[in-house]
């Protein structure tokens, strides 16, 4: 569920529902029916369960709901393309997604143009309540690009081939990016939470005062070679850098490097959406768990901040820019460059703070109610967009959350301290 404003210029958000669903269409292109029907892992979904669900989603919620005389494309596909909603029955286990073989990629496209047709031409008598959800829906299906990204990333590196999903541009070596610089952050009462202006999710409100410490921030993400340097300094190898959660993970899954990685005689390997080639040293780390973060940054002297610190720092920064996601092609984190300036795009950075609700949070009523209040158990907050992330996705208060030992998405490190009180 979220929050928004209470009218609409129909036109606009009829333009911002059709280039939003065209996005997904055009990430899935170069896929065949294979690509987007295989399930690499149960934290993962199918390109083209995405597709379908992010569909049943405005099918379901707006025609469905609001329309009396709007039949189903096909009864039996909400049991196929519910995600956890319980209220809406059940569905199919998540875990085995990538059986659902029919219908194809062909019969999802088609799935979708008919409920685009449907909604577009109802969308102008609309009533407020489901133009609402119409805007929900475009958030939603962002949320799902970036994972559709991530998610078929993760599918082509447990390919043998490794192939690439798009050709890249050739890779020009920068400089290595500047020591990192402390920036003291705001201490004191700090009004943390979204202000009710525009869009925002239902977990990033109440607006509410928080207490801040004094602390710095670091004016830039943890890059590839300066991760290297943990690495051969035995990060991996010694348990008093980590979490004893942590530090389990390691030994019981033998982790070694980032995901991707891979140690060369030539120095390491990345795998990325353009195929395999040579680890940056100067671009952001990613593919780290929030147990690599914490591990990396009691190893640096320093500490993950909080998501309180990092909203009051990110307040003064613009959410659209940095390097995020535009249009469809083979994003990757970029290298720091002097004049970058803000906290968004990227990578999302692990914060030290737990994914819980905000005092005074309520979960709102019927099925959206179940959107993200009830995963407010064992997982870390994570801020400020990735390169998958579509630009304009991100807000400073925005709360992306995952559990401590998934790393799949593009996820990185931005370290903190604490700073002598006056």
């Amino acid at each position: 569920m979220a929050t928004a404003a209470r009218a609409f210029d129909t036109s606009a958000l009829a333009d911002r529902y059709r280039a939003v669903r065209a996005l997904s269409i055009a990430l899935v292109e170069p896929l065949s029916d294979a690509d987007a029907t295989v399930q690499s892992m149960p934290d993962a979904s199918p390109a083209k369960w995405h597709l379908a669900h992010t569909t049943w989603f405005f099918e379901t919620f707006v025609l469905r709901d609001h329309l009396p005389d709007y039949a189903l494309h096909d009864p039996r596909w909400p049991f196929l393309f519910n995600s956890y909603y319980e209220a809406e029955g059940r569905r199919h286990a998540r875990d085995r997604r990538g059986m659902i073989t029919r219908p194809t990629l062909d019969e999802v496209r088609a799935y979708r143009a008919h409920v685009d047709a449907a909604l577009t031409a109802a969308l102008p008598s609309l009533p407020v309540a489901a133009q609402e959800l119409v805007a929900l829906g475009c958030h939603h299906e962002e949320q799902h690009q970036e994972l559709l990204i991530t998610d078929v990333l993760h599918l082509l590196s447990e390919n043998p081939l490794e192939p690439a999903l798009w050709p890249a541009a050739r890779k020009v070596p920068v400089a290595m990016p500047n020591p990192i610089r402390w920036v003291e952050g705001s201490n004191g009462i700090v009004q943390i939470g979204h202000d009710g202006t525009g869009f925002a999710f239902d977990c990033e409100g109440p607006r509410h005062p928080a207490l801040l410490t004094p602390h710095a921030l670091a004016d830039r993400t943890v890059t590839n070679g300066e991760w290297a340097s943990f690495i051969a300094d035995g990060g991996y190898r010694e348990a008093r850098w980590w979490l004893a959660d942590g530090w389990n993970w390691v030994k019981t899954n033998a982790i070694a490097a980032p995901l991707y990685w891979e140690e060369t005689d030539a120095g390491w390997t990345r795998f990325g959406l353009d195929g395999r080639r040579p680890v940056d040293p100067a671009a952001p780390v990613t593919h780290v768990s929030f147990y690599e973060a914490d591990a990396y940054a009691t190893w640096a002297g320093a500490r993950l901040p909080t998501e309180m610190e990092w909203e009051a720092a990110a307040a003064m920064h613009d959410a659209t820019g940095g390097n995020q996601m535009d249009t469809a092609g083979p994003v990757e984190p970029r290298p720091a460059t002097d004049d970058a300036g803000g906290l968004f795009g990227d990578v999302w950075e692990w914060t030290g703070s737990a994914y819980r609700p905000y005092p005074g949070f309520q979960t709102a009523e019927g099925a959206v109610g179940e959107y993200n209040g009830k995963f407010m158990s064992g997982q870390f907050v994570l801020r400020g967009g990735s390169c998958a992330t579509p630009r304009g996705h991100a807000r400073a208060s925005y709360r992306n959350f995952f559990y401590p030992h998934q790393r799949w998405q593009f996820t990185g490190v931005r370290l903190a301290k604490d700073l002598p009180a006056c």
